[in-house]
């Protein structure tokens, strides 16, 4: 497939709305995508249907979640945190040595509520990173929701994107990917330990969602343009 030549980002888990919605946003900010799926023929379709959206200047091509894996430099995973250790374990070999970055939230819902899931190894980003450890594991977009990165006119550029890990240079690379999804600032928050922390805090965005019938996200405050630009360079 002619695609795969100028894929730059592969969506693990690309069907789904989160991943969906990235790689929209990453496509119309220049970058080439493979959607992976568990059923490539679904991914095509998927693949299809984000073609068809306004703005989209880059290749989007669909594939079996191994093939998008291998073909791209940096893998996104985008899947639910069920079944997360079995799939990464299944990937590992075709993860080895990549940029890999996780918005796996490990939630859970009741009657109370989403909750976040208590994981062994910290966090789903720590988890991957224990199973594929020649990986360059980063923390990112977990705060975004999936119906405005889909939404053609929705403006993300209020929302900070909060990226966490332990590799500078890969670190760097997401965080500039990130700048691009919203057009508005990435935040390096720090070690990727503190995805513990960054993960389960997608429940209290559901939680005010729901009472409050919007989308919300999360924006810092006391962070300096200036400041910003130091960090970044």
């Amino acid at each position: 497939m002619s695609d795969f030549l100028t894929t730059e980002v592969a969506v693990v888990g690309g069907t789904g709305p989160q991943g969906k919605g990235l790689a929209y946003r990453l496509a119309r900010a220049g970058h080439g995508v493979l959607l992976g799926s568990r059923d490539p023929q679904r991914a095509a379709d998927a693949a299809d249907e984000l073609r068809s959206l306004p703005g989209v200047a880059m290749p989007i091509a669909g594939a079996s979640n191994e093939a998008a894996a291998r073909a791209a430099g940096i893998v996104l995973l985008a899947v639910p945190y069920q079944g997360h250790a079995e799939l990464v374990t299944s990937l590992a070999d075709a993860l080895a040595g990549k940029v890999v970055i996780s918005c796996v939230n490990p939630l859970g819902f009741d009657k109370g509520g989403p909750y976040g899931l208590p994981v062994a190894a910290g966090s789903a980003a720590e988890e991957a990173a224990g199973i594929v450890p020649s990986a360059s594991v980063i923390g990112a977009f977990h705060h975004l929701a999936a119906p405005l990165l889909l939404d053609p006119e929705a403006d993300l550029s209020h929302e900070d994107v909060l990226v966490c890990g332990d590799d500078a240079d890969a670190k760097a690379r997401v965080l500039a990917l990130a700048a691009d999804v919203t057009g508005g600032r990435s935040v390096d928050a720090g070690r990727l330990r503190l995805a513990a922390q960054l993960e389960p805090l997608t429940a209290v965005l559901i939680s005010v969602n729901k009472r409050y019938k919007t989308r919300s996200g999360v924006a810092l405050t006391g962070l300096a343009t200036a400041a910003m630009k130091e960090v970044v360079a």
